[in-house]
């Protein structure tokens, strides 16, 4: 069954026209640090001078090639490159980290299992570990005709439909509604004696794009639909919007940026006038229930790693946490066999399948695999690339450098200079990447800006070259040419570039 794309965007139009109205009044009532507060005047100062963009190309800057910092890796490129501890950390917190690595790999079982603490897989699922998706910790990519979707998913969520709905998408108590049925994701195996909720089906259209020196692109153009559907049809109003696995690095890094440094880069309303309008994710903090910024998941929808972590646990493996404790993951009403299916809770482990030391290793874990270390950022070609990288306008979303806050929960974060490559706004890509999907106060048509980092490592470690957030480029070059919206200048000013231009700033990218 393929859904209905016309009246899913109807929907999703109406819930940005609502939402828009909103946006001002969650920036109003809910106060956001604009300031550090964890530095001094001084050191205000120094991070200022070092973090403004460079104008100088001759060289690679201070530090450049240790993009992590201090926590950066100089391991030798492999297949681990994305796996390894951070640099800094002490000898006494490497025991937890592969403890979490442990509980990362670890495979998931259906309950009733003699293995008591590993059972309470799903009972609906996608995978049955957090490896599974993140492959050496590294990027998803699409089925390409496999049997199995496993690092991609399909995000389902309708709009608000009442105005007690609109006021918890306000409020950010919620980012939006699930399917009445299938819930918030589409869950493509199930345990035994259950029926999965159905299958991905893509297609893709090739489509010819004539670069300004006459060389042409193929790129491919993606159709979601969903077959097979277990429990009756999707709600009309219900949008799938497809999600590859990110890497996983440098993600406490990402967590220890201060809010006001992020904050800084948002122009919602263009007030400067240069085309780039990013803004922020306003969402809860899972645990505490605080407003905070959203910087990581494709539209930025959840604020910490241990949000991230808990969210995959509940939608992606079916396994319960502190955090999110239904321990029937994202079974709905309307799936009342999944409802009756037995769980993994042992009473005398916790009140959940994964009981809070669990989530927190695995959280410490993700939380401290380390960026690699560039390669070649001293050659010429690649400081061309940059230069030219700098000079397009990429840098307009893909903000190189920040220092991390000095009062760090885990000091091996504290107070480095690292080098993502994103202000982690939201921004309006264009129809052409458009899901459909509101995600909080990201529209149908708004994605945070992925950070750069490892991204030349994607074939060494994951296998492939696919890029964006379903997989559909199959290149840099193809990733680039998709930008439209507000990176549209940008994504010009590269398809006229000479072909040796391009290459060049392809050649930076990879060093990253």
């Amino acid at each position: 069954m393929s859904h209905a794309p016309a009246r899913r965007l109807i929907a999703s139009a109406a819930l940005c026209a609502t939402l828009a109205g909103f946006s001002v009044s969650i920036a109003a009532g809910f106060d956001l640090p604009r300031k550090r507060t964890d530095l001094s005047v001084a050191d205000l100062k120094r991070v200022a001078d070092v973090t403004r963009p460079t104008a100088d190309f001759s060289k690679a800057e201070q530090y450049e090639a240790m993009q992590a910092g201090a926590t950066t890796s100089i391991d030798p490129v492999t297949e681990d490159s994305f796996s390894h501890i951070s640099a800094n950390i002490p000898f006494e917190e490497e025991q937890n980290f592969k403890l979490g690595n442990a509980l990362f790999r670890k495979l998931w079982v259906s309950a009733p299992s003699s293995t008591q603490a590993s059972d309470g897989l799903g009972p609906l699922f996608n995978a049955r570990s957090c490896m599974s998706c993140h492959v050496n910790d590294g990027r998803g990519r699409p089925p390409e005709g496999g049997p199995s979707a496993t690092s991609m998913f399909l995000r389902l969520s309708r709009a608000a439909t009442t105005p007690e709905e609109e006021k918890a998408v306000a409020r950010a108590d919620v980012v939006n509604f699930p399917d009445p049925v299938y819930g918030h994701q589409l869950q493509d195996i199930a345990v035994p004696g259950l029926a999965a909720e159905g299958k991905m089906a893509i297609s893709y259209r090739e489509e010819r794009v004539t670069l300004g020196d006459g060389e042409t692109v193929s790129l491919r153009r993606p159709s979601y639909a969903v077959t097979n559907l277990g429990y009756g049809p999707l709600d009309p109003a219900t949008t799938i919007s497809p999600r590859v696995a990110s890497a996983m690095i440098g993600l406490g890094l990402i967590e220890a940026i201060p809010e006001a440094d992020i904050l800084a880069h948002a122009d919602p309303d263009d007030a400067d006038g240069d085309g780039i309008s990013g803004k922020a994710a306003i969402v809860r903090d899972h645990r505490s229930g605080k407003i905070a910024l959203g910087r990581f998941g494709w539209k930025a929808q959840n604020a910490t790693v241990r949000d991230q972590s808990a969210d995959a646990f509940a939608n992606d493996i079916g396994i319960s946490t502190p955090d999110q404790p239904n321990a029937q993951g994202d079974c709905t009403k309307a799936e009342e066999k999944c409802l009756d299916m037995p769980t993994g809770v042992q009473k005398r482990l916790g009140a959940e399948e994964a009981p809070g030391p669990i989530l927190d290793l695995v959280t410490f874990y993700s939380e401290n695999l380390a960026v690699p270390a560039r390669r070649k950022a001293s050659f010429a070609e690649t400081l061309r690339g940059k230069r030219i990288f700098y000079e397009s306008g990429c840098i307009s979303c893909h903000v190189p450098k920040f220092v991390t806050r000095r009062d760090t929960p885990e000091k091996a974060q504290s107070f480095q200079l690292i080098w993502p490559y994103s202000d982690f706004l939201l921004h309006d890509m264009g129809d052409g990447l458009a899901d459909g999907q509101q995600v909080g106060l990201a529209s149908g048509r708004e994605w945070r800006t992925p950070p750069l980092w490892g991204i030349g490592l994607t074939r060494t470690v994951s296998g492939h070259s696919f890029f964006l957030h379903d997989g559909r480029a199959r290149s840099l070059t193809e990733a680039i040419l998709w930008h439209g919206g507000e990176a549209e200048r940008a994504r010009n000013a590269f398809s006229s570039l000479p072909k040796d231009d391009r290459a060049a700033l392809i050649t930076f990218l990879e060093s990253l």
